[in-house]
C-alpha cells in the first residue's frame, strides 16, 4: 500500500494502532511468510500485483515474496522441489505432473485469469480480418505443449484450419525470443501477450487483428496453486491468500484502468503508463480477470477439450481431483460479509 511521507507522527500512531487490531483479528499469531513464484511478469496479472501493493496480503496477515520463475516448467520445479510455496501458472502443468504419477498432487486453489492472454499479431493492418486469411502464410506460434499454444491451435481448428497442413507453424522458438524473431522478418502472423502486442503497434511493427482469448473461451489459463500436502498443512494461511487475491479481484472490477495502471506500475518499471491502461483495458474488455477465483468445472472442461485438441491429454481428469473450490467459496462468502 502506497503512502506519501509527511505527517509522521500521525503515520505511526495510525500504523501501530493498525498493528493492534491486525493482531487482534489473527489472534495474536505472526505475520505468516509465502513464497510465490509467477510463471512470467505480466499485465495480465494485475490483479495479483493490486493484492501486493494495497495492501491486501497485509491486510491479511501474510507477507508475500514474489519471485518471477520464467515458464511452466521451471514454476513447477520449483514448486515441486519446494523452492516456492504457490504458483501462479496455467492449470495444464497440473495435469501433467497428474500424469507422471505424483504422489502428492498439484493442486488447483484460486483462479486469477479466465481466458488465454495472446493476440494474433499481422505484419500489415488487416481492418477486414478473417481467420481464413492465415492459410498458406507463416505463423510464428508459442511454445508447444504450453497454454497459449493449444489455445492457439484450437482458435485455428474452430475455424477450420489444420495447424500442421494449411499454414507454416513455427514453434522452436523460446518463449523470450518470438517478439524480436517477428520485429525481425520471421513469419506474417504472430501469438503475442501482452504489453508487446501493443508495443509492436505503437513501433509500426505489428497490428492486432483478433484475440484468441475471446476466440477460444473461458479457461483456468492462471491459477494459483499449491501441493496437496502443503493445502493440507497450511490450510489458514492458504485461506488468507485467496481472500486477499479476491479483494483485490474486486477492487480491480470497480476501480477504472488508470487507477489499476498506478497501482501495478512499480511492477513494471520503464513501461509508459497510457501503455499499462491501454493493455488493462483490453484484458477488461474482454473479460480476462476473473471476477472471482473460483476454478468452476466448466472452465476446467473446456481446458480439457483444449488439450485433447492438442494431443496433450493422456486421459480426462476430473474436476474434483485436482480442484479445490472450497477455498475460494470461503473467500467469497468472507469478503462478502454477513
Amino acid at each position: 500500500m502506497r503512502m506519501r511521507i509527511g505527517a509522521a507522527l500521525v503515520v505511526v500512531v495510525f500504523m501501530i494502532g493498525a498493528l493492534v487490531v491486525s493482531c487482534g483479528e489473527k489472534e495474536g499469531q505472526d505475520t505468516v511468510k509465502i513464497s510465490l513464484g509467477e510463471v512470467t511478469r505480466s499485465l495480465f496479472y494485475a490483479p495479483q500485483y493490486v493484492a501486493i501493493s494495497e495492501g491486501f496480503f497485509e491486510e491479511e496477515g501474510l507477507e508475500v515474496e514474489l519471485t518471477t520463475t520464467f515458464g511452466g516448467d521451471k514454476t513447477m520445479t520449483a514448486l515441486l522441489s519446494d523452492g516456492i510455496d504457490i504458483a501462479l501458472v496455467g492449470s495444464e502443468t497440473s495435469i501433467y505432473v497428474a500424469q507422471q504419477g505424483a504422489t502428492d498432487p498439484v493442486i488447483n486453489f484460486a483462479q486469477l485469469t479466465q481466458t488465454d492472454g495472446t493476440f494474433l499479431v499481422a505484419r500489415e493492418a488487416d481492418d477486414a480480418f478473417d481467420w481464413q486469411s492465415l492459410v498458406g502464410t507463416t505463423f510464428l506460434g508459442q511454445r508447444k505443449g504450453g497454454m497459449p499454444q493449444m489455445a492457439g491451435e484450437f482458435t485455428l481448428k474452430k475455424h477450420g484450419i489444420d495447424p500442421q497442413a494449411d499454414l507454416e507453424l513455427i514453434q522452436n522458438i523460446d518463449f523470450a525470443n518470438i517478439p524480436a524473431a517477428f520485429a525481425s522478418g520471421t513469419g506474417e502472423y504472430v501469438q503475442l501477450f501482452e504489453p508487446q502486442a501493443s508495443i509492436f503497434e505503437q513501433e509500426g511493427r505489428g497490428h492486432v487483428v483478433a484475440s484468441f482469448g475471446e476466440e477460444s473461451g473461458n479457461l483456468p489459463y492462471t491459477v494459483f496453486m499449491a501441493k496437496s500436502s502443503y493445502l493440507k498443512d497450511n490450510g489458514e494461511a492458504i485461506a488468507a491468500f485467496t481472500r486477499a487475491i479476491h479483494k483485490a479481484q474486486l477492487w480491480v472490477m470497480e476501480q477504472d484502468s488508470g487507477v489499476i495502471a498506478d497501482s501495478v506500475l512499480p511492477f513494471f518499471d520503464d513501461t509508459d503508463r497510457e501503455l499499462v491502461i491501454m493493455v488493462i483495458d483490453r484484458y477488461k474488455n474482454q473479460g480476462s480477470y476473473a471476477s472471482d477465483p473460483i476454478v468452476d468445472e466448466a472452465e476446467w472442461n473446456n481446458l480439457l477439450d483444449v488439450m485433447e485438441s492438442a494431443r496433450e491429454l493422456q486421459e480426462r481428469v476430473a474436476h474434483e481431483t485436482l480442484v479445490d473450490t472450497s477455498f475460494a467459496e470461503q473467500a467469497i462468502q468472507e469478503v462478502a460479509g454477513p
